[in-house]
């Protein structure tokens, strides 16, 4: 499997969330590794529209698309911003992942250059590999 695309182009990446979870976790990326190309965070206002915000998504993803996909990444599975990003999914190159962290986003913005479902994996397990207890691990050290 080609996970690279023969071009110079990298994923597009989507944050969208509740509330501006999403830009305060993509500031604090940018803070760490400097400016991160072809990415926008986005919130979900619930007094807008559904249509409007689906079809705002949708053109987001399309300006953000150069060819190698759109990693979508979500607050959390079930939640309104994920339930919108899923009739997305029907857009050849899409992917969506849940439970966003800046882990996930440190991982895909550093990896952009895979594809969209490459990199949808790497995010994933970036923020599986995020989620420790600080307390427990040093429990086992001293133990």
């Amino acid at each position: 499997m080609n996970i690279r695309n023969d071009k110079t182009e990298i994923t597009g990446l989507i944050i969208i969330t509740h509330s501006n979870y999403g830009e305060a976790l993509l500031r604090a990326a940018e803070t760490i590794l400097g400016p991160i190309g072809n990415s926008i965070a986005m919130s979900v206002d619930i007094t807008a529209d559904v249509k409007d915000t689906v079809d705002n998504l949708r053109k987001t993803a399309e300006q953000l698309d150069m060819g190698n996909g759109v990693l979508i990444l979500t607050d959390m599975f079930g939640g309104t911003p994920t339930n919108l990003s899923l009739s997305l999914l029907s857009i050849d190159g899409v992917e969506v992942v849940t439970g966003v962290n800046l882990p996930m986003i440190l991982r895909a913005a550093s990896q952009s250059y895979l594809n969209a479902a490459a990199l949808a994996e790497e995010a994933r397990q970036a923020g599986l590999q995020g989620i420790v207890s600080a307390s427990d691990m040093l429990r086992q050290k001293r133990g």
